[in-house]
C-alpha cells in the first residue's frame, strides 16, 4: 500500500527578490503571474524574463481558450524555465505550460500519456491552493459545460516555493476564500478511504493550523491574519500533501459545475457545500473517521468539555460564517432548473472526485444536497 509520495523539492524564501537571486532567474525564463503581484513585489528585481500576465487573456479560472491563448504566446519563444508565481490558476496554467508539445487543451485531455518539456517552480500567493504540491489542473472545458481536472506525474513541479511576503498584499476575500479551501483540502483528504497516517498527519496539521488562526480573527479581527502569514501557507501546503496523496471528494465534485456556470471562485464555491456534505456523511456513517474529525474540531475550537454528543461541525459552521459569511446558490444567479443539470453533470464528470467519498453518494443523494444549498 503506498503511503505519500512527495514530489516537488519544497523551498522557502522570506521575500521573492532572495529567491530570484538564487534560483538566478533571467534570458530563457518566463514567468507566469498577474500584474497586480507583479507591480508591488516583483517588479523592482527587473529581471531580464520573460512575463506573461494571466489577465490578459481574461479574468477569473482558467479555462480552455484562456489557456490555449497562454500558449500560443509562450511558444512564439523558446524558454526553458517555468516560473508560475500566483494563486490556484496560475499555478494550474503553469503546469499545463511545462508540458512537453503543449498547444492545445484539447489534445492534451485526449492523450494518454504526457511528458514534461521545461522546468516547472510553482510558488503560491494565497494560501489555499495546495496546487504547487498536486499534478492536477483544474479547466473550466466550456465546451462540455464543467471544470475537469488533467493530471499527469509529468505536472508535478521540481520546486514548491514558499513566500510569505506574498501574503501581505492578499485582500481579506481572497484570504478567506483560499484558506477555506485549504481547510476543506485538509478534511476531505483526511475522510477519504485512500487516507493512511501520513496523509491524516499533514491533514490534521494543516487544519489545526487554519482553526487555530480562525479563532484569532473571530477575536482580534481580520488584520490578525497577517502575523498568521508563514502558517497559513505551510498550512495550505501540508493540506495539498494531504489531498495530493488520498485526493479530495464529494465537496469538490459538487463545486465544479456551480463554479463553472456561474463563475463562482474556486474556494467560495466548495464554502457552498462544505457543512452539508459533512451533516450527509453524518447522517450515513456518524462514527469511524468522521467521529474522529468532530473530536479534532471539538478540541481546537476549544469546546471539548462540552461532553458526548457535542457537535464539532456545529461549531465549525459558526467559525466560519464569521470568516464569511455564507450565501444561498441562488445568490449567484442559480435556478430551480439547474439542480438535477448539476447532479446529472457531478456523476457523469467528477467520478474521479467521487470515488473518495467517506460513505458512497447516488445521484439522488447529490441533487438532494443541490436542492437544499438553492435557497441557503
Amino acid at each position: 500500500m503506498k503511503e505519500l509520495l512527495v514530489v516537488p523539492q519544497i523551498d522557502s524564501y522570506k521575500t521573492f527578490g532572495e529567491f530570484a537571486a538564487e534560483a538566478k532567474i533571467g534570458a530563457g525564463d518566463l514567468i507566469l503571474t498577474n500584474e497586480y503581484i507583479y507591480n508591488p513585489l516583483m517588479k523592482a528585481e527587473n529581471l531580464s524574463c520573460r512575463y506573461i500576465f494571466q489577465e490578459k487573456y481574461g479574468a477569473g479560472e482558467p479555462t480552455d481558450q484562456m489557456v490555449d491563448a497562454i500558449l500560443a504566446e509562450m511558444n512564439q519563444e523558446e524558454c526553458l524555465r517555468i516560473f508560475a508565481v500566483g494563486g490556484g490558476t496560475i499555478l494550474d496554467i503553469g503546469k499545463i505550460l511545462a508540458l512537453k508539445d503543449a498547444e492545445n487543451v484539447d489534445v492534451l485531455y485526449e492523450r494518454t500519456e504526457l511528458e514534461k518539456g521545461k522546468k516547472l517552480y510553482l510558488i503560491p500567493t494565497t494560501c489555499g491552493t495546495g496546487s504547487e504540491m498536486t499534478n492536477i489542473a483544474i479547466v473550466n472545458r466550456t465546451r462540455k459545460g464543467t471544470k475537469m481536472g488533467l493530471t499527469s506525474p509529468a505536472m508535478y513541479a521540481d520546486h514548491a516555493v514558499l513566500i510569505p511576503e506574498f501574503l501581505g498584499t492578499l485582500p481579506y476575500y481572497v484570504f478567506a476564500t483560499s484558506s477555506i479551501d485549504a481547510l476543506i483540502h485538509g478534511m476531505e483528504a483526511y475522510l477519504s478511504p485512500n487516507s493512511t497516517s501520513y496523509t491524516d498527519m499533514y491533514g490534521a496539521a494543516a487544519m489545526e493550523m487554519i482553526l487555530a488562526g480562525y479563532c484569532r480573527i473571530a477575536k482580534e479581527g481580520p488584520d490578525a491574519r497577517f502575523a498568521e502569514s508563514e502558517a497559513y501557507l505551510r498550512a495550505s501546503n501540508y493540506a495539498g500533501i494531504a489531498f495530493g496523496n488520498a485526493g479530495c471528494a464529494a465537496v469538490h465534485a459538487m463545486s465544479y459545475a456551480l463554479g463553472a456556470k456561474y463563475h463562482v471562485p474556486h474556494g467560495e464555491s466548495n464554502y457552498q457545500f462544505l457543512i452539508s456534505v459533512l451533516r450527509k456523511y453524518q447522517e450515513k456513517k456518524p462514527e469511524g473517521k468522521l467521529k474522529s474529525l468532530n473530536d479534532l474540531l471539538l478540541q481546537v475550537l476549544k469546546q471539548d468539555g462540552a461532553g458526548d454528543g457535542a457537535d464539532g461541525i456545529e461549531a465549525l459552521e459558526r467559525l466560519l460564517a464569521v470568516i464569511l459569511k455564507p450565501k444561498a446558490m441562488k445568490e449567484y444567479g442559480a435556478v430551480q432548473e439547474d439542480i438535477p443539470e448539476f447532479a446529472a453533470s457531478t456523476i457523469a464528470n467528477q467520478q474521479r472526485l467521487l470515488r473518495n467519498n467517506y460513505v458512497e453518494l447516488s445521484q439522488e443523494e447529490i441533487q438532494e444536497l443541490y436542492q437544499k444549498r438553492l435557497n441557503g
